[in-house]
């Protein structure tokens, strides 16, 4: 018996070994795959002439963000960065480039979310900003507040030594024109935003493991004065948590409200759905409920990501190992190096 006794002790060894070893190697493969960053510019249907802009847009931003990653900057930071990239440049619905109220002025809504900590903050209907997803940022780190809206959100942005822009500055031709074209009492504003690119956002995750989304809009063309859609709302246009992952929406806003997306798909990578199964179960929900069209990009804490649309195109980039993935077509995946 003792001879046996010495054989089990020394299998239970080698297993227990062996296991260690295997736990041990887990965090290895995880780290491998951090950091990341996605990138979408918003879902609809991309003119050709806008499409070769609209996906050179979210390569540069993603490269943007990942640079910072790589240095050791926060999710966070990156998704600043690759937001703020997006509100800079006209192609895209959000910053210099929103769409126009009925009125013909900018009302433009942002979001940010921690998932280390679920602070997150938000501002609606902002007008004279050059970069509401900043701005939304200060309200996380600066109040006790998630929201803040119009001239209170202007006030605090005053107070915090932000310049306010000329609303000129910010409006395009393009953006002017196709509000005209909207004018007309049969027209449709609601088809027609599909023709725009919608929403941008960013999701990312550092190499401590901590995630983060940013959301930025110029909101739904020629919607009424004061009108607010999904892209401010937690749980709707984004959300982050450090256990499940992190989300960007994009897409008919009320629609989006209605079925709560972001947390839709959350809530189905808590019941162990991968990032593309949850994206496209949320999406597939949204269509077939509310009749509701969009975009997601998505990340889990492990680095899995992915970007996903129900809309006819949806320019995304994504940038991991030193690799540079982008799309703008259902099915479409190109890579390249980072540099």
């Amino acid at each position: 018996m003792h001879f046996y006794a010495q054989i089990f002790f020394l299998c239970f060894l080698s297993n227990f070994a062996h296991l260690e070893l295997h736990l041990l190697a887990v965090p290895s493969q995880m780290t491998d795959m951090l950091p990341v960053v996605v990138v979408q510019g918003g879902a609809g249907f991309v003119p050709r002439q806008r499409s070769e802009a609209s996906t050179s847009g979210v390569c540069a931003a993603a490269r943007a963000a990942y640079a910072i990653l790589q240095g050791g900057g926060s999710s966070m930071d990156a998704v600043l960065e690759a937001v703020t990239n997006l509100e800079n440049n006209p192609v895209f619905n959000a910053g210099c480039g929103s769409v126009l109220n009925v009125k013909g002025d900018i009302e433009m809504d942002a979001i940010v979310m921690d998932g280390k900590t679920l602070g997150s903050g938000a501002v609606s209907a902002v007008r004279n900003i050059a970069n509401p997803v900043q701005l939304a940022r200060l309200v996380m780190e600066k109040t006790s507040h998630a929201c803040l809206t119009a001239e209170g959100a202007s006030k605090f942005a005053r107070d915090m030594g932000i310049p306010e822009v000329p609303q000129e500055s910010l409006i395009t031709e393009y953006s002017r024109m196709r509000w005209k074209d909207n004018l007309e009492p049969d027209a449709n504003p609601v088809q027609c935003q599909m023709g725009k690119m919608g929403t941008v956002g960013a999701v990312a995750v550092d190499r401590e493991g901590n995630t983060a989304c940013a959301t930025s809009t110029g909101g739904m063309l020629n919607k009424m004065e004061g009108r607010v859609g999904d892209t401010p709302m937690i749980g709707s246009g984004s959300y982050a948590d450090n256990k499940v992952g992190a989300v960007s929406i994009t897409g008919h806003g009320e629609a989006i409200m209605k079925v709560a997306l972001a947390r839709l798909i959350m809530f189905h990578m808590e019941q162990g759905q991968s990032v593309e199964a949850a994206s496209d179960l949320g999406l597939a929900y949204m269509k077939s409920r509310v009749d509701g069209l969009g975009g997601v990009v998505t990340v889990d804490p492990q680095g899995h990501w992915a970007a996903r649309f129900s809309s006819l195109q949806m320019a995304w980039a994504a940038a991991q190992k030193d690799t540079l993935h982008h799309g703008l077509y259902c099915g479409e995946h190109f890579t390249q190096s980072i540099d």
